[in-house]
């Protein structure tokens, strides 16, 4: 297993994950409700950057791997499912739609290994719809966790509340689109 800087930050972010479930789970006398909140948006949002981080890194600095571009998307889908547990515990976004999230990255992950072994993962790669969708989700949830007005103008909550929609429609047409992909080969080999 190789060990590098990317890997490593992908590992932090692995690591954030009870560190950041742990906060909202804090005594009030620990961490008052606002305070949680604060370090709740902060750990997530920190995470998020370590995820572009460490893509970037590992493309300057050539230190690609098949073990890192396996960690990288369980580290990704590792926070975002804690996060989507703690909001609906929270009541901060809809059962259905961390379903639906998590549904949809458990089902592509799997796709994604099976193409794999078809040797036919191009077919399934990274697509501006599957950007656009991380995106929106990784914004939402930061203002959903915050859940508190920004300058005393911004509606972290209400707007968090509408990306998350905007995250979950974009969820469901980016599985369209990877299975549309991934169709002939399924379809050949199905048997």
């Amino acid at each position: 297993m190789p060990f590098n800087l990317p890997i490593f930050l992908t590992w932090l972010r692995i690591l954030l994950i009870p560190l950041f479930v742990g906060v909202f789970y804090a005594p009030q006398s620990l961490l008052s409700a606002t305070d949680k909140n604060i370090l709740g948006a902060a750990i997530f949002a920190a995470a998020a950057a370590t995820d572009w981080l460490d893509g970037y890194l590992a493309r300057a600095l050539g230190q690609t791997s098949a073990f890192g571009a396996f960690l990288d998307p369980v580290a990704d889908k590792l926070m975002v499912a804690a996060a989507l547990i703690v909001l609906v515990h929270l009541n901060r976004t809809e059962s259905w739609i961390a379903v639906v999230i998590i549904g949809r990255e458990i089902t592509i992950s799997a796709l994604r290994e099976w193409m794999a072994q078809l040797g036919a993962s191009r077919s399934v790669a990274v697509s501006f719809i599957g950007k656009l969708k991380t995106a929106a989700q990784m914004v939402a949830i930061v203002l959903l966790l915050y859940f508190d007005r920004v300058l005393q103008v911004i509606d972290a909550a209400f707007i968090g509340e509408k990306l998350m929609w905007i995250a979950a429609v974009l969820t469901l047409w980016s599985m369209i689109y990877y299975l549309r992909m991934a169709w002939p080969q399924l379809k050949d080999h199905a048997n």
